[in-house]
């Protein structure tokens, strides 16, 4: 059985591949109610955590709940031990993941419309995604919560990569020798991505991509609460109504239809009504926003239509952010008839992982990192530090194996003190610049008589002038994680760092 599963910032999906056809999966909540989706929600009920439909029950009952869970992968510095707060208790990151997608797979073998194909598979692989700017730690603790979960992944591919996937299955037809690129616009519950895939058959070869770490839907129902608490009188909400509101701005916004002229909710037990238009002038920035970050990736973007480069096909709008009906309007404005929008929005991330983790489709991917990797070094003995850039943000990554980056050199000093970091790019001056991402600090002892002692802090840099050859080694996966093997040539000493994890 191939799956592919879309860990979404609101909704999880799911699809399989079913002989050339790439169906979701619908699960069951407690009432027996079919939903294409799991609910990517937490809930703390008495002293312990619940997922998805039972989370959604218990926080229908007042317990409180983690929403867009997500979003925190994002962060700086996020790594597997950073504690997530859920009501009154405080758990590991990497335990309330994996304890949601643990939930997610015994839902697929007990409440959904595929269980007993799933539960009697001899073979499952999974192919999974994340947003295409996502930094190395997201990347390993997705690939780490899917593992422990008990998912057998094959795959990690970037989400609006399996968005061009389904856009080839489902609308090859618009793409020929002229036209055979297209772009991915993929505006999701917490984050944007864009990606420009060039296609040639079966094989897809991302050209570039682009993305904002907090821009989704999410935004929207903010946006769409504060003009309702507006339309209420400003009241004051305790946390609880704020929640509660945001759940019914995010419900209504998502029964838009471009023929909606008013959107009701309830404020603290009051109805009020907030003008679709009124709503949608509020909103238009966040709109604007992406289309400024999907800037780099469009030739001549300006105001006129149809200005896009003569060699995309089309725009292919993905993500349940873009079924908000604003966001087709506002692209077609901008980009006229070449805008075209997925049939199933927020699943087209899911199906296009179904169709990568099947070996029968015989789509092919080559992906790039889309994030600069480099480390800040000490120099003049500690009284100075210099930049290295290792890997350029446009770096191809292998489809299997391993990309190889080696530095030698004589060491200068008796301890090495690296500080790596990932970035958007680099200035005129090979300086980093845009998003800059701290992912690692690691001190590695040149100086024989340290070595074998892992506590470096308080040993002071000195200057040396006969230090011993060093190799660094670094090593990106398929995934974009990057490892390092720092070895001293001289003594054989060797350590290895896992970066971002």
């Amino acid at each position: 059985m191939q799956l592919g599963v879309d860990f979404g910032t609101t909704r999880t999906i799911v699809a399989h591949a079913d002989r050339g056809n790439y169906p979701v999966v619908s699960f069951l909540d407690a009432a027996g109610d079919s939903h294409d989706y799991y609910p990517s929600l937490v809930a703390l009920q008495g002293t312990r955590l619940v997922y998805g439909f039972e989370a959604l029950a218990a926080a229908r009952q007042g317990a409180a709940y983690l929403r867009s869970v997500k979003r925190l992968l994002g962060e700086p510095g996020v790594g597997a031990d950073t504690p997530v707060r859920v009501g009154d208790a405080t758990f590991p990151l990497l335990s309330v993941l994996t304890g949601f997608l643990s939930a997610l797979r015994v839902a697929l073998g007990s409440a959904s419309n595929i269980g007993p194909e799933f539960v009697a598979a001899k073979a499952r692989t999974t192919v999974v995604s994340v947003p295409a700017h996502a930094l190395g730690a997201q990347r390993f603790l997705t690939l780490e919560a899917f593992r422990q979960a008990g998912f057998e992944v094959s795959g990690l591919v970037n989400e609006p990569s399996a968005a061009g996937f389904e856009y080839t299955h489902r609308q090859g037809r618009t793409l020929n020798s002229r036209r055979n690129q297209v772009l991915v616009y993929d505006l999701g519950g917490g984050t944007f991505d864009a990606s420009l895939v060039e296609v040639a058959g079966v094989r897809h070869d991302v050209v570039g991509s682009v993305g904002v770490n907090r821009l989704g839907g999410d935004d929207f129902d903010e946006v769409l609460s504060a003009l309702a608490r507006d339309a209420a009188g400003s009241p004051e909400l305790d946390e609880g109504e704020l929640r509660q509101l945001l759940e019914e701005c995010r419900e209504a916004k998502e029964r838009l239809s471009p023929q909606s002229k008013r959107i009701t909710v309830e404020v603290a037990g009051q109805p009020v009504t907030v003008a679709v238009d009124d709503f949608y002038a509020a909103a238009s920035g966040l709109v604007a926003a992406s289309l400024d970050a999907m800037a780099p990736l469009v030739q001549n973007l300006n105001d006129e239509v149809d200005t896009i480069g003569g060699q995309v096909a089309g725009i292919y709008l993905v993500g349940g952010g873009s079924a908000l009906p604003l966001v087709p309007r506002l692209l077609r404005e901008r980009f006229g008839r070449r805008v075209y929008r997925s049939p199933y929005p927020a699943a087209s991330t899911a199906i296009g992982l179904a169709i990568a983790a099947d070996p029968a489709s015989g789509f092919s991917l080559v992906d790039r990192l889309w994030r600069g990797f480099g480390v800040f070094r000490e120099l003049d003995a500690g009284r100075a530090v210099g930049f290295d850039q290792l890997v350029d943000r446009n770096t191809a990554l292998p489809d299997h194996g391993e990309l190889t980056v080696t530095r030698r050199y004589r060491a200068a000093h008796n301890v090495g003190w690296f500080r790596f970091v990932e970035y958007a790019g680099v200035d005129a001056d090979g300086e980093p610049r845009g998003d800059l991402a701290p992912i690692a600090e690691v001190r590695f002892p040149f100086d024989p008589s340290l070595q074998g002692r892992y506590v470096l802090d308080a040993v002071p840099v000195e200057r040396w002038d006969h230090g011993p050859m060093v190799e660094e080694s670094y090593r990106i996966d398929p995934h974009g994680i990057v490892s390092v093997r720092l070895t001293d040539l001289d003594t054989g000493y060797s350590q290895v760092y896992g970066l971002g994890r």
